[in-house]
């Protein structure tokens, strides 16, 4: 008898899609098992490679369309299906925001396991395309060659790229020419770089090998009409630097803080890097009600701002605010939620680990006049502990707006210490919202969740949770 070989993947033939989970993936069921797929949605019929086998479900890639679904709609971008981004081009807008209302309601349920109201509809965005207002393009010398460049076998004459990674790739990145995320000038000032930096001869970064001249470069902009661009070198050549600089300040006039770092450390961050003016002012400002805010080169601020101040309108609504409450804001940022509720409270003490962000969430309360804020930089279990709250104040309410990780155990005990009237949970990971839901169901529950879409097109969505204490 044979040998079975076990390298070989099962192919599932016209299987239909039925659902989408976790991470926007399609789910297929063939035998009562999942299967998640990427590149399908509800009511395609195709054929399925299975990719991995694990014990309770499949991972597998479609290899051959039977029928598409009902629903499906062309994509709109030219990069779609080779860039990351926008993985959902194909779902018409409405049925993008059916299928995060339901990830929330199904992770909020089943990995929360507490009761829940009924979860108030989804507010999706207005802009869906160019909603951005930041974005991040790396320079490379090994661009992702199109199927139709490879079946030609024609020579490549252009092997460098500017645009985004390849999902699962990170030594490839895909050139981009047109991305529908950022408004104008975004595209321009990335073509532009791109066209100069090939007519100088001027080197790409080689990802792997961790050599070359241009590394990447950051757009910013604000509904004020102000505009950042940082370019990030990795070799400190002056005259070069120089010339790149210069061309941005005069083609794009409208440059309000061009600026640019030397990173030649191994990874991309530069949150731990001197970044240097070059023209123009060492940030940018955003406006909210009146509010203004400073948006440094390291400044963490909600990257759609329209449904930023949607989301804060909704937490500062959660949080039920009269004028005489202690409010502590975890994971300030910016400050950005702590001085937009700082006029309807008592005192707003605001923490975050970066001290570059509350040295900006000062800025921000000085330049507008607020004067009940308090900021500290530190790690959050170690700051929000009970010394802590006995010289500020006990907390009437907590907003908290933490990482896709959620918060460590030791900040939901502090909370739990702190025992607020009410917890305003802003998340962009309802998973792991979930699982905090859980650990805080011993003293409080929740009355309210509202999500909100900050990202058309893709998965990703916020959700805002109001806890009461039992």
């Amino acid at each position: 008898m044979a040998r079975r070989n076990k390298n070989v993947k099962p192919i599932y033939n016209q299987v239909k899609i039925v659902d989408i989970g976790a991470e926007g993936k399609a789910i297929a069921k063939v035998d009562d098992i999942v299967v998640f797929v990427p590149h399908a949605i509800p009511g395609d019929v195709v054929d399925i490679q299975v990719t991995k086998k694990r014990k309770r479900f499949r991972e597998g890639r479609v290899v051959a369309y039977h029928e598409y679904s009902s629903d499906r709609v062309d994509a709109f971008c030219e990069h779609f299906g080779i860039c990351g981004g926008c993985k959902w081009q194909y779902l018409p807008y409405e049925k993008q925001l059916y299928y995060k209302q339901k990830q929330v309601v199904d992770q909020l349920t089943r990995i929360g396991k507490v009761e829940l109201p009924e979860t108030s509809p989804i507010l999706g965005s207005e802009q869906t395309t160019f909603y951005r207002n930041k974005l991040e393009f790396t320079f490379s010398n090994k661009r992702w060659l199109l199927n139709t460049e490879i079946e030609s076998n024609a020579e490549i004459d252009q092997s460098n790229a500017l645009g985004f990674h390849v999902p699962g790739l990170f030594d490839k990145v895909v050139d981009i020419n047109k991305c529908w995320l950022q408004a104008d000038p975004s595209n321009a000032i990335r073509n532009e770089l791109r066209a100069y930096a090939i007519s100088k001869g001027l080197e790409f970064f080689d990802i792997k090998q961790q050599r070359g001249f241009l590394r990447n470069v950051i757009v910013r902009t604000t509904s004020t009409g102000q505009l950042m661009v940082i370019v990030s070198f990795f070799e400190n050549k002056t005259e070069l630097i120089n010339g790149v600089m210069d061309m941005l300040a005069q083609k794009f006039t409208q440059i309000t803080s061009l600026m640019y770092v030397v990173n030649s450390k191994g990874n991309d961050t530069i949150l731990d890097q001197d970044i240097l003016v070059y023209k123009g002012n060492d940030h940018i400002i955003e406006e909210m009600e009146g509010l203004k805010f400073k948006i440094g080169p390291k400044s963490f601020y909600q990257t759609n701002s329209q449904q930023a101040y949607r989301l804060y309108k909704i937490a500062r609504e959660f949080a039920e605010l009269s004028g005489n409450e202690i409010v502590y804001d975890l994971y300030t940022g910016t400050g950005t939620i702590a001085n937009f509720v700082a006029g309807s409270a008592q005192k707003v003490i605001g923490i975050e680990y970066v001290p570059e962000a509350i040295e900006d969430a000062k800025v921000n309360s000085e330049i507008n006049a607020i004067q009940n804020t308090l900021f500290f930089a530190g790690d959050m279990k170690q700051v929000l502990n009970i010394d802590f709250i006995a010289q500020h104040g006990s907390p009437d309410v907590v907003i908290t707006d933490p990482p896709r990780a959620g918060m460590e155990p030791k900040v939901v005990e502090s909370i739990l210490a702190a025992a607020p009237q009410r917890i305003v949970y802003v998340s962009c990971n309802p998973a792991t919202q979930a699982r905090d839901l859980e650990l805080l169901d011993q003293d409080y529950r929740v009355t309210k969740v509202q999500p909100v879409d900050m990202f058309p097109h893709t998965h990703h969505v916020e959700n805002v949770v109001l806890l009461e204490k039992r």
